[in-house]
This record gives C-alpha cells, sequence and structure tokens, in this order.
C-alpha cells in the first residue's frame, strides 16, 4: 500500500473531509499537523508549493488538497492510486 501524507490543520473543515475520506476508505496516512509548527507549514509549502491545507501526498507524489482528493474519487481513480482496487476486475478500457 502507498504512503500517504497529509499536511493539515486541526479544524480546517477540508482537512475534516480528507481525513473522512482516507478513513471510509480505511487507509492509513501520517498526518502532519502544521497549525502550531511555522516550520512544518514552510516544509509543507516548500514540498507542494501551495499554503493552504490539506495538502496530500501519496507515496512522494503530490495530490493536492481535499478538492484534489475528491475529483480523484469522483473519477474513480483514487483507489488505484491507493492501491485499493481489487485486481481481480478488468476495466472495458483493458
Amino acid at each position: 500500500m502507498p504512503k500517504v501524507v497529509m499536511y493539515s490543520t486541526r479544524f480546517c473543515p477540508y482537512c475534516v473531509r480528507a481525513r473522512r475520506l482516507l478513513d471510509d476508505k480505511g487507509v492509513e496516512y501520517k498526518e502532519i499537523a502544521v497549525d502550531c509548527e511555522p516550520n512544518l507549514r514552510k516544509e509543507m509549502q516548500r514540498r507542494s508549493g501551495r499554503t493552504s491545507v490539506p495538502q496530500v501526498f501519496i507515496d512522494e507524489n503530490h495530490v493536492g488538497g481535499f478538492v484534489d482528493l475528491w475529483a480523484l474519487e469522483q473519477a474513480g481513480e483514487l483507489d488505484d492510486i491507493l492501491g485499493l482496487a481489487d485486481p481481480g476486475i478488468v476495466s472495458a478500457n483493458d
């Protein structure tokens, strides 16, 4: 399973939604709270190029914020990226 890292703050509504989505999928992730640690926020900004939270990385690949994560879910791509797709199911495009 890929390594998932999420930079977040405790009370950001988009962070809450991202946590809920990942939790609902049973995905383990490392959460890095940036609300009390200016150095961690700077690290997040350096890695992502963004200042807003959450910022999600899957195997060192920057996915983006909650809206980006949700767009992958709606497109049916998030499970594949997270290694959750059923290998026994073949898509019509295969």
